[in-house]
């Protein structure tokens, strides 16, 4: 996936054209100033701490504003050129589109983008784009620049007068305006093979080869690494100029292939049996025992082979270490990965809190960009506001539960990155723990899919969080519907909870069928503690018409409570702190410091 491009509104007047480059770049969210812009993915109440932040994560910054105040903002962190994430100002109007920051990193191509969407000239100042019309650390995609310590003494050279013959063909070094001459004083070399590189030779790797591997069951990572490394080394060929690593995806889950790619620092794509097994005429040294275990007749060759498609051919023969194996293709074109076979899919079950903005954590927030697809309740979905758009949405109807987990699961298990949305924490009373049960019973395809839980803030947390301090000491929770757990099992958890003396969060109090249980847990608890104990009704919370009322347990009645509420029953020692400016009371529960404290002093 590309790098994230976080568009920053400070004021409601930026927001139309904040909307506008959302709609036409890719990866890009409005991150909008808390009480000032109306429509954002992202709210933030400190600009200083926002900019900030997402410039040490390596986002990209597009700034609606001064680019004096990005200067300022930005200024304590400029340590490392090379590892700056593009930052780019942009003015409210539209009229100009200045890179500030990582102009060789995204930032110069980015800006000619945007002010191609404005109809206005990017103000780009880095000396090698102006006079060659080419950013010589910044190659396009499908080459890599082996040597990046060298390009300021080379492109010093090159302003300087120096003329640059080029070996290999770059079509994108044809046709910029660098000095070109067979008997130039510096060089720059496109190819596959292992070199040096030097203050006037620059080196960039074509991203031709496709490196196919196969392996055992858990394989030792390590030995596949040394396999491909050893025989790109023995055939002279610069690791930089792999474009990924291609398998059966029957090893789309195996750690040895994924530890491999991440190692290489390639991306890892998986073919069917079907399409590698089309490779068979074309196989150096076809396997009757691989076709009975895999249904094609190699898998190192074949997928390397149909990486590089028809035009290209095997380097390197599979080749045989310690649980594991490997073959070499070359293409006659850099190899885009992304369009060959597919990913490992991957499962993010993502809790987004209650609803508010301001609740959704910075992990999900990151998982629902990268997300092709979002799954879920339908309520949930709408939730996310602009976080959703651009993404395949599929809402489900509420009491579909087992039917969403499945679709997510079988969407995942195509390749794509699917996120499955909760609201509150996923793992409590949500989608988690049946994703995991459905794995576990599922096809083989389900258990190759990457799984990830995203916490969210649950409503207990939530409805502590708005009233006080009602869990500041042991509490647990319970669920009272009853559709997936008998009552007389609830009840019995009730009872002991009552009799451990617990703070008690209950989950589903009632429902349309179902109003009697509240009454029942009530009076169970009264067994065990007065009834002028505090209990916290809390609706909507992080939402329109949020309210969070305190009432008595001996006073707990099902009127005005539903699906929506969550109600915390306090332990013994709950307290109400009534607050000075008449709107009710606090509430919190004491953990005894102190009691200790004072025990403390007296010891002493």
């Amino acid at each position: 996936m590309s790098r994230p491009i976080a568009i920053v509104a400070l004021s409601e007047s930026a927001l139309p054209l904040a909307q506008r480059l959302a709609a036409e770049i890719p990866d890009a969210q409005i991150h909008g100033r808390a009480g000032r812009v109306s429509d954002a993915a992202l709210r933030f109440s400190s600009t200083t701490a926002h900019l900030r932040g997402l410039f040490a994560e390596g986002t990209a910054i597009v700034g609606l504003c001064a680019a004096g105040l990005l200067i300022r903002v930005l200024a304590p962190l400029l340590h490392d050129k090379r590892r700056e994430p593009p930052v780019l100002a942009v003015a409210e109007d539209g009229s100009a589109v200045v890179p500030l920051l990582g102009g060789h990193h995204g930032a110069n191509e980015l800006a000619r983008r945007i002010a191609a969407l404005l109809g206005v000239a990017p103000a780009i100042t880095t000396a090698g784009d102006l006079r060659f019309g080419v950013a010589l650390d910044e190659p396009p995609p499908g080459y890599r620049l082996a040597n990046h310590r060298h390009v300021r003494p080379f492109t010093a050279a090159l302003l300087a007068g120096a003329k640059v013959r080029v070996e290999g063909e770059a079509p994108w070094l044809a046709a910029s305006a660098l000095p070109i001459d067979d008997n130039g004083a510096l060089t720059i070399r496109v190819s596959e093979a292992m070199g040096e590189g030097a203050p006037d030779r620059l080196l960039y790797r074509p991203t031709t080869l496709a490196v196919g591997v196969g392996c055992e069951r858990e394989a030792d990572p390590a030995e596949l690494i040394n396999l491909v490394q050893s025989w790109l080394d023995d055939c002279e060929l610069a690791s930089e100029a792999v474009a990924g690593l291609f398998s059966i995806d029957l090893k789309a889950d195996e750690r040895a292939v994924l530890c491999a790619a991440e190692w290489f620092g390639v991306p890892a794509r998986f073919f069917t049996a079907a399409e590698l097994e089309a490779q068979a005429p074309r196989l150096a040294t076809p396997s009757e025992i691989v076709f009975r275990e895999t249904g094609c007749h190699g898998v190192a060759e074949g997928a390397a082979l149909a990486a590089v498609g028809p035009g290209g051919a095997l380097v390197l023969p599979k080749q045989i270490g310690e649980g594991v194996t490997c073959a070499i293709a070359r293409a006659p074109r850099p190899i885009d990965p992304i369009r060959l076979g597919r990913a490992r899919g991957r499962l993010s079950v993502i809790g987004i809190g209650p609803g508010a903005d301001e609740w959704l954590t910075p992990e999900a927030r990151g998982l629902l960009a990268a997300a092709d697809d979002l799954v879920g309740y339908r309520l949930y979905l709408d939730l996310l506001g602009p976080l959703a758009r651009g993404k395949a949405q599929h809402g489900f109807a509420l009491g579909e539960e087992e039917a969403r987990v499945r679709h997510a699961l079988t969407l995942a298990a195509q390749g794509r990155e699917v996120a499955l949305v909760s609201s509150g924490d996923p793992g409590i009373y949500a989608m988690a723990s049946l994703a995991f049960e459905l794995v576990e019973a599922g096809p083989p395809e389900w258990q190759r899919v990457a799984l990830r839980v995203a916490p969210g803030i649950s409503a207990m947390q939530a409805a502590a969080a708005r009233i006080g301090a009602p869990l500041g000491h042991d509490f647990c929770a319970i669920s009272l519907s009853d559709l997936l757990t008998p009552w007389p099992v609830i009840e019995r958890r009730l009872a002991a909870a009552a009799q451990g003396d617990f703070v008690v969060a209950l989950y589903n109090p009632v429902s349309r069928r179902r109003t009697q249980q509240i009454v029942a847990a009530r009076d169970i608890l009264l067994r065990h503690r007065a009834p002028e104990t505090p209990v916290v009704l809390a609706r909507n919370l992080g939402r329109e018409k949020e309210s969070v009322s305190v009432s008595a347990l001996g006073e707990l009645t099902p009127d005005g409570i539903d699906m929506l509420t969550l109600v915390l029953v306090g332990s013994s020692a709950t307290r109400l702190l009534p607050r000075r400016d008449g709107h009710g009371s606090r509430v919190y529960t004491p953990r005894g410091y102190r009691p200790a404290a004072a025990t403390a002093t007296s010891s002493e």
